[in-house]
């Protein structure tokens, strides 16, 4: 691990100040990162695409044969060790091999249920005789997993769920019952990581097989989009489940299932992203083929904005995906050095970035549906017909924002998540508080701003946390535990964290790029960052007015709009000619063309 560089504590990116050297960049890729992501890439072009309507069907037995074909590609274990048939790469390739898969649709759910929520709680939390017993077949594709965790009236409250575990008289087995739903690949896994009560109310994970007495499945779900991925009820009836199968602690299951959701947000945001990024290709695309008036409508400019914010939107949430990524993967190196196991270190790390990750599924997320609702539109009547890509797409882009917990319970984590950690001493918010309080009460500062690139976009950044500071103190301070009631403030400040971090992470990658590769190189990466934050401080004032005028009113609201807008004061930008530069960028390369 580089020392050299800071590592930033989960969320402390709202009090401290990163480098541009400290963020991931695509450049930063070595030669065999480059050659494995090479290999998943013409993996997926010349293997999954080509049959990709099939999958679509449901044909589960070629999802599996090209699963098995991907485990023998070493595709299955790029998050497993040698010792168990893995082929380990690290957290930042991971990443972006999740991106590549996003294109081949419902077959990248298949490969992600598998190798993620399937198969790492055994990596985890697993005894050294359940890794040798369930990982090997699994990476090798010649069994597969699942994750049963929600059941009919345990959704979000997960740990609020029914299905029971009863230790039998001899000891020897837990007796388990109940049910799961939702649960992907369940039509064709043959190892389940199911979670249950134990004594009534002991929330623990177990290891159960398909072909045990009394696991059966219900039908398959007739669901909106991702029809080629197998979602299906599992049933538990009396199901003997030997006491060598239980996963990690008794009354510990909490910890399995919220750290494995945590990867989960970072990967699903990864995944997003990649599917972006194909739906920004197929939009410029479209837009240079089609005629109307006489003109490729995408020389108009009403096409040309939606061509720009798609591409916008995907940098951004991008850098901020490297850079939690990059963040994570040096976690993982210093715990590794500090003496921790695999798991421990990989666990611990995405715990630390916990709230980052709960933003990047947010806007990952988010990010997705406007690119595949606006590429839709630039299609037309072509994109409302199964016969163009986009009516698929739409249909399979609405599930992300309920998978890994739906968007409104990772906003309020996100603030909830801050506010423990202030709590417990871990960020001080309280000194650059108390700062931001005296500069309210005190004569705007008349100092020059520094010079060079991106010198305005920084101390909008560095205004916006203020802006933050400012609103959440005045906020927590007068509500106290009423907080937690009102979730309508909560996603207020929760946005402006969100814009915050994903504003920042623009800023430093393209520092970074532009001193890699030469500001003239990186003209269109600065228009996207200024576009972006230009849009981003108007969100973020909206947001900041809401939160305050749920609470606050007469002496008390003035003095804190009057903050608001101190801090979201700007210089407004061109933005119709940003966007049509990013545009002409686009159809020029006839793809999404960004690093």
């Amino acid at each position: 691990m580089d020392t050299e560089q800071k590592l930033m504590k989960g969320g402390g990116f709202l009090v401290e100040e990163t480098k541009p050297s400290d963020v991931f960049i695509t450049e930063d890729l070595t030669e065999e990162q480059g050659m494995v992501l090479g290999m998943v890439k013409e993996f997926i072009e010349k293997k999954v695409l080509p049959v990709s309507e099939q999958i679509e069907s449901l044909d589960l037995d070629l999802t599996k044969k090209l699963l098995k074909e991907a485990g023998d590609l070493g595709l299955l274990g790029t998050s497993f060790p040698e010792e168990y048939g893995g082929f380990m790469q690290n957290f930042e390739t991971n990443m972006a091999l999740t991106s590549l898969f996003a294109p081949s649709r419902s077959f990248s759910l298949s490969h992600g249920a598998h190798t993620g929520i399937g198969m790492l709680p055994i990596l985890y939390f697993g005894t050294e005789a359940q890794k040798q017993k369930y990982l090997p077949p699994c990476i090798a594709g010649d069994k597969f997993a699942a994750y049963c965790l929600t059941e009919p009236t345990s959704g979000s409250d997960a740990l609020s769920a029914k299905t029971q575990a009863v230790l039998s008289e001899d000891g020897q087995h837990y007796i388990v019952n109940g049910q799961k739903m939702w649960i992907t690949n369940a039509g064709f896994a043959d190892v389940f990581t199911v979670f249950a009560q134990v004594d009534g109310d002991k929330f623990t994970g177990f290891i159960i097989e398909r072909d045990w007495e009394g696991v059966s499945l219900g039908a398959e779900e007739k669901k909106l989009g991702i029809k080629g991925s197998s979602t299906r009820q599992v049933f538990f009836e009396n199901v003997k489940v030997p006491v060598e199968n239980l996963l990690g602690e008794i009354g510990k299951g909490h910890k399995i299932a919220f750290n494995i959701l945590n990867i989960g947000r970072i990967k699903l945001c990864a995944g997003v992203l990649g599917a972006s990024k194909m739906l920004s290709t197929l939009s410029v695309q479209y837009a240079n083929e089609r005629k109307q008036f006489g003109k490729e409508i995408g020389s108009f400019g009403a096409i040309q904005y939606k061509l720009g914010e798609q591409a916008t939107r995907i940098y951004a949430v991008e850098c901020a995906m490297h850079r939690t990524g990059r963040d994570i993967s040096r976690m993982e190196d210093r715990l590794r050095e500090e003496g921790k196991s695999l798991g421990e270190a990989l666990l611990g790390a995405a715990e630390e970035y916990a709230i980052e990750c709960a933003i990047l599924k947010v806007y990952g997320s988010e990010c997705l549906d406007y690119c595949v609702d606006e590429g839709l539109q630039i299609h037309g009547g072509m994109g409302y017909s199964e016969e163009m890509h986009m009516a698929g797409a739409y249909r399979d882009a609405r599930i992300n924002r309920i998978f890994e917990g739906t968007n409104e319970i990772n906003r309020m984590l996100t603030v909830d998540m801050l506010l423990k950690r202030v709590m417990k001493g871990e960020i001080d918010m309280m000194t650059p508080a108390m700062a931001v309080q005296k500069e309210l009460t005190g004569m705007p500062s008349f100092e020059e701003t520094d010079k060079g690139l991106l010198a305005d976009e920084r101390k909008y950044v560095a205004n916006l946390k203020k802006l933050f500071l400012a609103v959440a103190g005045a906020t927590v301070q007068k509500l106290m535990q009423d907080l937690e009631k009102e979730q309508e403030i909560l996603m207020n400040l929760a946005d402006i964290m969100s814009e915050i971090y994903v504003c920042e992470s623009a800023v430093l990658a393209t520092l970074k790029a532009a001193n890699v590769r030469g500001e003239e190189a990186c003209k269109t990466e600065i228009a996207m960052t200024q576009l972006y934050i230009n849009d981003a401080i108007e969100r973020c004032a909206i947001h900041a007015k809401n939160a305050v005028s749920a609470w606050a009113d007469g002496d008390t609201k003035r003095m804190i709009m009057l903050g608001i807008k101190r801090f979201t004061k700007h210089e407004f930008l061109n933005t119709k000619d940003l966007r049509r530069q990013i545009a002409s960028v686009l159809l020029e390369a006839n793809e999404y063309c960004l690093k």
